[in-house]
């Protein structure tokens, strides 16, 4: 594995030719993501092609949806769906330490008709969005989605080139996948003090797109110290997440992360860039040759629905009472990135 124990600060990629020019220099742009990837597991993306305008309207949304009354946001509380979308509530969600974060979400994904045969068969992270009745809202957001989604196609095929694939070789993987999008919002805290607001954690998809509105990202390097990450203007934050990490069987770092509990209001737009859900996530044979030991597989959907089941509490709670059951061989949280090196 790379070591990434050295780096102080994340680099920042311009992607503009990995989007626009020639196969030279898209390769060029590709080299830079595969070093960041390798030697720190987080990158500053620019370049994208994400119109500003439409983080603008998601961001207009989200403030206008967590101003509503509790009782408005809860009827459409994540609970209530059978695909994982929804209202999640301050508390809702607990990481591996145990602590309850003081957040709020709204958790959505590609948005499918009710008569989609997986949801119908019962896919527990595929189906239709749980919309709240506010004009404008789905179509600000899913307008958002869609564009992060469409550059995270454009990511996919950067880091395909990076590890010396064509292109097109993970489109195959990623026809219908459960890419989830986050709308967090961080209450304004005057009492809060210099400790995680969300506990550290790796991601669990391929990797992650993310936008917000204020400092309190950490990385934590290989020697175990916590980075800043601060927003830069215009640029998204992306971190390789648990499925890179084993197609690559730990070249790239899928690289622990917590967001520091801070006084400032906040807002934060994750989108977990996924595999579909059927798809078996092994090491790349390129990969597997050495000392270096070979990763166990997994496919794609169980690990995100088994990482999800363990760290919310309406699903603990369905587990509990026998209507779910965790998929076989599920890894706990935290076994990926370098919180479980240190661990480990």
């Amino acid at each position: 594995m790379s070591n990434p124990a050295h780096f102080s600060s994340v680099p920042l990629v311009d992607i503009t030719k990995l989007r626009t020019g020639t196969r030279a220099e898209q390769q060029a742009v590709a080299e830079e993501l595969g070093k960041a990837a390798r030697n720190v597991g987080f990158v500053y993306v620019t370049g994208g092609g994400v119109d500003e305008v439409l983080f603008e309207g998601v961001l207009d949304a989200t403030k206008r949806f967590f101003a509503l009354p509790f009782d408005e946001k809860m009827k459409v509380y994540i609970g209530n769906s059978k695909n994982h979308r929804g209202y999640v509530p301050e508390g809702e969600e607990v990481f591996a330490s145990g602590s309850k974060d003081k957040k709020e979400a709204y958790d959505l994904s590609i948005d499918l008709p009710a008569d989609d045969p997986d949801y119908v068969a019962g896919n527990p992270l595929l189906g239709p969005n749980q919309w709240p009745d506010m004009p404008g809202f789905a179509v600000a957001v899913d307008a958002y989605y869609k564009a992060v989604f469409d550059l995270g196609r454009v990511l996919l095929r950067g880091f395909a080139m990076a590890i010396g694939e064509e292109p097109t070789f993970f489109d195959r993987y990623v026809t219908k996948p459960p890419s989830q999008l986050r709308l967090i919002h961080y209450p304004f805290d005057s009492s809060a003090e210099d400790r995680p607001g969300i506990g550290a954690h790796t991601d669990y998809a391929c990797f992650t797109l993310l936008r917000s509105t204020c400092p309190g990202l950490e990385v934590m390097n290989g020697a175990g110290e916590w980075i800043d990450a601060p927003p830069v203007p215009g640029a998204f934050v992306v971190n390789i997440g648990d499925m890179m990490e084993i197609w690559t069987n730990g070249e790239f770092v899928a690289t622990s992360h917590r967001v520091r509990k801070v006084s400032k209001e906040r807002y934060s737009f994750p989108l977990f860039f996924a595999a579909d859900y059927d798809t078996v996530v092994a090491p790349l044979p390129r990969f597997t040759k050495g000392e270096r030991p070979v990763r166990k597989s997994l496919k794609a959907g169980e690990h995100l629905f088994a990482q999800t089941m363990q760290s919310f509490t309406y699903l603990k709670e369905r587990r509990a009472r026998g209507e779910i059951v965790l998929p076989e061989g599920s890894a706990p949280l935290s076994s990926f990135g370098q919180e479980a090196q240190q661990k480990y």
